[in-house]
């Protein structure tokens, strides 16, 4: 779907890295420059090319500008001003190439005053608003590791936010600086929790929402040591989620939406699903429309039949890795190869000379 975008990306952490797999994933160009020495290639450098080049050094420089004039779109996530001093901030690389989307990933954005200091996931998460919601009353907010910060808030904007300003590139000739920030991307995905939230005086008080309060929208263990997770939102699962537990007509539980009755309408589901193991509540609930699924493990999701048959997990090299994502026309894509650092010294040098970009 991205056959003809070329993206240069400098080697960083977590959600630049992952955002460039994506690209790469959906059949964008995507060339790393990862710096000098030993490192194995990371499942996150599946699909694209490697160069190392040391950016200290002027030669290296040279071929690095080379590169940025021959693609459309950059992405960097190092500390705000580190690019600058390279002498390839926006400003450097759009006398380059007009038209280069220069897509910057940080946790807190190039401005503000927290712009220049350190900070991960958790850090974002907490200072904007979504950490709020991660986790029951009296437990400590605890979202799961990475996927709502470092990839949801930042390496998914960023991806979204690159491609808009190609779209626009492609139109006007015009580039653009994409400063894609942790803090607000996460900020950005509480709209659809805040709007399932009715008006009331407690505010964001936690526990009241229906996504992080009711007895019927949370995990419950199981007698082995497993978990089910259960979000029977719509009545008429609701009542499919009573029946299959063996208490429909019970006057306990017929007030779903009173925040009041919660607490004893958890502990009440609780001894239930504690009373059997996880098989027996799968083998129960099946594929039906209560809402109950069994909490799985990678490599248990794997094996699961629904996953299985769509292959959301493949395996390469004795390594359990996830299928590309979305898919288009229902087709799966196939994994692409990992490179080894350095591996496309020889013909990316040769492509930048055939383009007149170095001697």
């Amino acid at each position: 779907m991205l056959e003809g975008l070329r993206v240069i990306e400098f080697e960083g952490l977590g959600p630049g890295p992952f955002a460039a797999m994506l690209l790469a994933d959906l059949g964008a160009e995507v060339i790393t420059i990862h710096r000098p020495g030993p490192g194995a290639p990371g499942l996150l450098d599946r699909g694209k090319r490697s160069i190392t080049l040391d950016l200290k050094a002027p030669d290296d420089i040279a071929i690095a500008r080379a590169l940025i004039a021959s693609a459309e779109a950059l992405i960097e996530g190092l500390r705000p001003g580190v690019m600058e001093r390279l002498g390839l901030g926006p400003k450097d690389c759009h006398a380059l190439n007009s038209a280069l989307v220069y897509a910057r990933m940080t946790g807190w954005g190039q401005t503000g005053p927290l712009a220049p200091v350190a900070g991960h996931d958790l850090n974002y998460l907490a200072r904007s608003g979504a950490l709020w919601f991660a986790g029951l009353p009296g437990d400590a907010p605890m979202p799961p590791p990475a996927l709502v910060g470092d990839i949801g808030g930042g390496a998914m904007y960023l991806a979204v936010g690159l491609l808009a300003g190609v779209m626009r590139a492609r139109m006007t000739g015009q580039g653009t600086t994409v400063d894609a920030a942790i803090v607000d991307g996460s900020a950005h995905m509480l709209a659809l929790l805040l709007s399932l939230r009715p008006p009331t005086a407690q505010g964001f008080a936690r526990g009241t929402g229906p996504l992080d309060g009711p007895h019927w929208s949370r995990s419950y263990g199981t007698a082995d040591g497993g978990h089910v997770a259960v979000q029977a939102y719509e009545p008429k699962f609701y009542a499919l989620l009573l029946e299959g537990l063996g208490l429909a007509g019970d006057p306990a539980m017929a007030a779903q939406h009173d925040p009041e009755q919660w607490p004893a309408q958890t502990a009440r589901l609780a001894a239930i699903f504690a009373a059997h193991p996880r098989a027996h509540w799968e083998t129960l609930f099946g594929a039906s429309d209560a809402c109950v699924a069994p909490v799985l493990s990678p490599d248990e999701a794997a094996a699961d039949p629904h996953m299985a048959e769509r292959g959301t997990w493949q395996e390469t090299g004795g390594t359990l890795q996830p299928s590309p994502a979305p898919r288009f026309d229902g087709h799966r894509a196939d994994l692409n190869p990992l490179p080894a650092r350095d591996q496309h010294r020889t013909e990316i040098l040769t492509d930048l000379r055939q383009r007149g970009l170095l001697p």
